[in-house]
C-alpha cells in the first residue's frame, strides 16, 4: 500500500513524489509535499473559502447559484437558483468542485450562496 496521498484534483491514488512536490500520474496535477503533510482539509486558517454573503464554506456543504453562468466552450448555461449538493473545496482560482446534472464543474465561490 502506498503512503502517497490521493490527488486533490482528480482523487486518484496513482501519485508519486518528485522533488518537493507530489505528482498525479493520471491528470498531471502537482502540489507541494508540505500541504499534503498537514491536515487533509483543504481550507487552512489562512485559506478560508467564503460564499457571496461571507459565510464560510466547507466540504459537503450545499450551495445555490446566484447568477446564470455560461460554460466556457459549450452552449450550456448553469441557471440561477440551481442547488448543488456535496461540494468539495480545492485550491486555485476556482475554489469549489461539484457534480451537477449537466456535468462536473469547478466554480468560483463568489457566484455561490450557502443553503
Amino acid at each position: 500500500m502506498s503512503t502517497n496521498p490521493a490527488c486533490p484534483q482528480c482523487s486518484m491514488e496513482n501519485t508519486y513524489p518528485d522533488g518537493a512536490n507530489y505528482v498525479c500520474a493520471d491528470c498531471g496535477y502537482e502540489w507541494p509535499m508540505q500541504e499534503a503533510a498537514g491536515t487533509d482539509a483543504s481550507a487552512d486558517a489562512g485559506d478560508v473559502v467564503k460564499d457571496s454573503n461571507g459565510n464560510v464554506l466547507a466540504d459537503g456543504d450545499s450551495v445555490v447559484l446566484i447568477k446564470d453562468l455560461k460554460v466556457k466552450g459549450s452552449s450550456t448555461t448553469l441557471k440561477v437558483g440551481t442547488k448543488v449538493k456535496s461540494i468539495r473545496l480545492v485550491g486555485g482560482d476556482h475554489e469549489v468542485d461539484c457534480k451537477m446534472d449537466a456535468g462536473n464543474f469547478m466554480l468560483k465561490a463568489c457566484y455561490l450562496r450557502k443553503v
